[in-house]
């Protein structure tokens, strides 16, 4: 096989793990919360979906922690120190959202006592959630990171649409703003606060959808694909 086909072929791949990691996030991050509810008889009145919102997080990690490597056969000879940077910032994420996940697996084990639930019981699954959202706050710092160096290889390359990694960057600087944002009283509750990551929705979805349906085209410098060593 060609460079170019090499190229293209190894960027289908990285669109597919980042499909997967669009796909499951979308349903255990914004379908399944909304879902369940914020009481622990709502959510054991839909255990199912709560299951099923931890097996999602779980593959979407997975999925999370091959993909960065895949991109980095695809754009790691266009800037090595910046690909590394984006597959470090990147895995840095995984085990944060396992840890954090452990609590939502606490909260699981309450939900078949829900019928005779106490007060105290609410508190630990009130408790629970409260450590699964804070694990994922620190997650998402990094989520917001490593976005900065894939999207600057992406606007240096020319290897995906350049749009996309214009706002790749301006995502992973809305992480960035909301996490620390959300830390400080005066700005915590703006409005504006819960709009900065729709650049990084348009530019992962962007990017998923072009990677897996053309691959990386050959951009200005070359199409010689990179190996991890």
């Amino acid at each position: 096989m060609s460079a170019v086909g090499t190229l293209r072929s190894d960027g289908r791949v990285a669109g597919a793990l980042y499909l997967v990691v669009v796909l499951t996030g979308m349903y255990c991050l914004a379908y399944v919360p909304g879902q369940v509810g914020g009481t622990l008889a709502e959510a054991s009145a839909r255990s199912a979906i709560f299951r099923a919102g931890i097996a999602a997080f779980l593959v979407m990690q997975v999925a999370f922690l091959l993909l960065p490597f895949a991109l980095y056969r695809v754009l790691g000879d266009v800037d090595r120190r910046a690909a590394i940077a984006m597959v470090a910032l990147a895995s840095v994420s995984v085990p944060i959202g396992l840890v954090a996940v452990t609590h939502r697996m606490e909260a699981l084990a309450l939900l078949g006592r829900a019928t005779g639930s106490t007060d105290a019981m609410e508190a630990a699954y009130a408790l629970s959630l409260q450590r699964y959202g804070h694990g994922l706050r620190i997650a998402s710092l990094f989520w917001g990171l490593w976005l900065l160096p894939f999207g600057w290889l992406v606007l240096r390359s020319g290897r995906l649409p350049r749009v996309l990694g214009l706002l790749l960057v301006l995502g992973g600087l809305g992480y960035v703003a909301q996490v620390f944002g959300g830390l400080v009283p005066a700005i915590m509750e703006a409005s504006w606060l819960r709009y900065v990551r729709m650049p990084a929705a348009f530019g992962e979805i962007g990017s998923c959808l072009w990677l897996l349906l053309f691959g990386a085209r050959a951009g200005r410098r070359g199409a010689t694909p990179a190996t991890v060593s």
